[in-house]
């Protein structure tokens, strides 16, 4: 998901010369795998729980992953209109687009918030050392400060300008 975000940054894009829509498309496609992988490692976890007999959700990661992952569907779906405008009759293009960057930010640090919670359980904590943990926590944390940087220059900056 990150690299599909950062697809838009002017400084750390792997295709930043192509045309934005080309980096829209590629954005689609890059997220919607994301979404399958999501709902997949979901069911796989789900079903593994329904094997062993465990209770669904108990933990917060399970509950705040579970939210997670609604979300990117619904964000998914919310995302339509931007590739075809004509089903948001009385939105301009640019509204869609800073409000669809506003709540994929919020999207992001679920998942992100997610992640490290996962990282907080017994079962992580207890098969990495210190220095690993601290390592694999601090990955989702530069990542959720880079994508918030590009999105608030991106979009919070250019609506204070029009306004």
């Amino acid at each position: 998901m990150t690299e599909a975000i950062l697809l838009f940054s002017p400084h750390g894009s792997l295709i930043k010369r192509l045309p934005h829509k080309t980096k829209g498309r590629v954005h689609w496609i890059l997220q919607s795998l994301c979404g399958c992988c999501a709902v997949l490692g979901l069911a796989a976890i789900f079903y593994n729980k329904y094997l062993n007999g465990k209770a669904h959700f108990t933990s917060w990661h399970g509950l705040v992953g579970l939210i997670t992952v609604c979300v990117v569907c619904v964000q998914s779906l919310a995302a339509v209109p931007l590739i075809y405008h004509s089903l948001a009759k009385g939105w301009s293009l640019a509204k869609l687009k800073r409000y669809h960057a506003a709540s994929g930010l919020v999207t992001f640090l679920l998942g992100s918030t997610s992640l490290l919670l996962g990282l907080c359980s017994s079962w992580f904590t207890a098969s990495v050392g210190v220095y690993a943990w601290y390592l694999a926590a601090i990955c989702p944390v530069l990542s959720a400060v880079i994508i918030m940087n590009q999105v608030s220059r991106a979009y919070i900056a250019k609506k204070r300008l029009q306004s």
